[in-house]
Formats: structure tokens, sequence, C-alpha cells
């Protein structure tokens, strides 16, 4: 597996080896040894997986707060998405900042969020799958989320006109009054 650094502190898009002959192709989408190898040291205890059947639907910005934080290892298997993480750390020198990566069935990619960021994603395409390890369960008490469009983290987002949001991601606030217990420097 192929590892790649971001700008942001710990995320990292990851490339599985693929190996492929006249019959398809075979890859390992989740070794924790070869992970633990490559310094990705989380224990994943939770799998999720969403549908989404419209081309334009947002779902995030998305995070729990610390202590019910989750690292969210992303990836596509139906369909592509742009998916982001934003630095929410207070005091990080990349605060409010994002990284977005197209992740799709095509290319396998997947993308490693850690605590401390909100993640979110747009469908690209009609029919979306996204999966994703978590190494904390959800924690209703504990989920917190941002608006998708705020302008002082301006995500570039691919879409041209609203996206399809749930009433939930609609009402969220704004990263200066979201509630965020997220502390650049200290173990979460």
């Amino acid at each position: 597996m192929k590892v790649t650094n971001t700008f942001l502190d710990g995320v990292k898009v990851l490339e599985p080896n693929l190996f492929g002959d006249n019959r398809g192709w075979f890859m390992e989408t989740f070794n924790s040894n070869s992970l633990k190898d490559l310094g990705i040291t989380n224990e994943f205890i939770q799998d999720n997986h969403s549908y989404s059947a419209e081309i334009n639907t947002l779902r995030g910005l998305h995070y729990q707060l610390a202590p019910k934080s989750q690292t969210k290892l992303v990836r596509c298997t139906k369909g592509s998405i742009f998916d982001v993480a934003v630095d929410i750390r207070k005091n990080s020198p990349t605060y409010g900042r994002w990284f977005g990566i197209e992740l799709s069935a095509e290319n396998k990619k997947q993308l490693l969020v850690p605590k401390g960021f909100a993640h979110g994603f747009l469908t690209l395409t009609n029919d979306v799958e996204v999966q994703y390890k978590v190494d904390e369960l959800y924690s209703p008490n504990h989920d917190r989320g941002i608006i998708w469009n705020d302008l002082s983290i301006n995500i570039e987002w691919p879409t041209t006109g609203q996206p399809i949001l749930s009433d939930k991601d609609k009402k969220a606030p704004h990263l200066e009054g979201a509630e965020n217990n997220f502390i650049y420097g200290e173990q979460i």
C-alpha cells in the first residue's frame, strides 16, 4: 500500500496495491499489520456504509467531540465522491484549512481523517456507496457538525448549485460557533 501525506498533519491518502489478470483484480483494502508498518496505529472497531441515491448529495461536515472523537478511514466503493477533511484543532497552524480529493470505485483511493478534523463528502455521481472504518463507536451525545459552506473555511465543492442536505446538516453552525474541544498538540 502506498501512503501519501497531505499538507494537513495526519491526513493521508492511501492507495492499495492492485493485482489483476484476465479474471479481474484483487486488493487488500485493510491490513492492520501493513498499516502499522506505515505508521498508522489506529484500532478500528466499527465499519460504516452509506448510500446516496443522487448526484450532488452532501454529507457533512461531521465530527465527534473528545473523548469520543473518531479517526476515519474512508473509501468509495460505488460511484465517486469529493471527500474533504477540515482541521478544527485550535492553535493548529492549519486551523480552518481543508484538503479535498476524489475517491471513487475506479481509483480505489482511501482517505485517513484523524481525530481533530471535520469530515464531509459530496457525491459526484448517482448511486454512491461510501464505506469507512472508525476507531471509536458512534456517540450521539458527542456528534457535532459545521455548515458545509462556511466562508471562513471556503471549501471549493465541485457543485454548481445547492447540494442535497439533511435537515441536521442545513442547521449546522459555522466553525467559529461550533462546539469543539480539540487543541493542537494535545492528546485526543
